[in-house]
């Protein structure tokens, strides 16, 4: 791999950035799918190089910010209970729940505790298990499909370890039936789309090509550095241009057509695909991913049965939109007032990804380029 640095050169990214201002002919709406990638654009006002010709439309490509309040209230529950460790990756802890968080809960003494791989929790679960003291252990197994195959192999080695006091809460996401929602939607705005690299990387790119076909948008695979997503931008003016509505790999340095067949092979072997509700959209068809049948007793839906509850968002809020790429999220009325990075009242103001804390920390507003 090349060095970093050679993505990012000021010089190189003005001469691309000019070079798409004269390319483009008409106005268009591209959506770069992942949070990660909004957070570049604005960190590295890409957004401001660009003519008012190309919108660019944040898309729901942010794990933490698409958590339904219903999970995020199971995992608070099973937290607070006396007998479980809960161990979670750190962002998720200030995502709302319909009236508290996962600090709040560790606030109050519960065992709350943040990991950097679910191979983290399985070994905090093998010491409770040496140590005897009949404490369970719940990883919050949360994510995209780049982060599903850790989730897959953690499970499987429990499993293959009889480990008896581990289970995960799975609340994991795929991208291409949400770029389907998207296009059939009244409400799409979308003339072509920017697929995060690091899903490709692990899934490939062949899922798209049906999807780009069915509504004949460009896809380009792109990565997050200021030259990569140039070039990816790039590449779909010049389909648009030319009515071509393909699937395009900007990112070969990482991504190929079949992606990791190894990884893929272990999700399926640990994962089935389900209905899934995306937090602020509801609920995709076949868009998410649970735990298969052999390895129920690793499920902590099935281990701490959520009683019923009503769960509710904070009703000014609207992330739903900022996720569907229909509204910016400064075009929310609680933007920068009663929402905050400190007082958030949707997680896409929470997350180092989400669309709403990016406007926030860049200080950016729509009407810096008349949108």
């Amino acid at each position: 791999m090349r060095h970093l640095s050679e993505y990012r050169d000021s010089a190189r990214v003005r001469r691309l950035a000019d070079e798409i201002g004269r390319l483009v002919t008409r106005s268009c709406g591209i959506m770069e799918v992942c949070g990660g990638q909004t957070h570049s654009i604005l960190r590295n006002g890409i957004d401001q190089l660009l003519p008012d010709r190309i919108r660019l439309i944040h898309g729901p490509g942010c794990p933490v910010c698409v958590t339904p309040v219903q999970i995020m209230d199971h995992a608070l529950s099973i937290a607070a209970q006396p007998n479980v460790i809960f161990c979670s990756f750190g962002d998720m802890l200030r995502v709302p729940g319909s009236s508290d968080d996962l600090f709040g809960v560790r606030s109050r003494g519960a065992d709350v505790r943040i990991v950097y791989s679910p191979l983290d929790a399985l070994q905090i679960t093998q010491r409770e298990q040496q140590s005897g003291t009949g404490r369970q252990v719940v990883f919050f197994a949360v994510g995209f499909e780049t982060t599903a195959p850790a989730n897959a192999m953690t499970v499987k080695l429990a499993r293959d370890r009889n480990v008896t006091n581990f289970s995960l809460l799975v609340s994991h996401v795929q991208v291409p039936p949400a770029l389907d929602y998207i296009m059939s939607s009244s409400a799409n705005q979308v003339d072509a789309f920017l697929a995060a690299g690091h899903v490709c990387s692990v899934m490939g790119h062949w899922q798209y090509h049906e999807i780009a076909q069915r509504y004949r948008v460009p896809i380009v695979v792109t990565g997050f550095e200021p030259l990569d997503l140039l070039e990816g931008i790039r590449r779909t003016v010049l389909q648009l241009n030319a009515g071509r509505h393909e699937v395009e790999n900007a990112y070969a340095r990482v991504v190929s057509r079949e992606g990791n067949t190894e990884a893929q092979a272990m999700i399926r072997q640990a994962f089935t695909t389900c209905d899934q509700e995306w937090r602020g959209i509801g609920i995709i068809p076949r868009s998410g991913w649970k735990l298969r049948d052999e390895y129920r007793d690793f499920d902590a839906a099935v281990r701490f049965p959520q009683q019923t509850v009503c769960t509710a968002e904070a009703g000014i809020c609207r992330a739903g939109e900022v996720l569907q790429g229909v509204l910016k999220p400064d075009e929310c009325p609680a933007f920068g007032k009663e929402c905050t990075p400190q007082t958030p009242l949707g997680a896409t103001m929470v997350s180092s990804e989400g669309a709403c804390a990016a406007y926030y920390n860049y200080r950016r507003h729509s009407s810096e380029k008349g949108e």
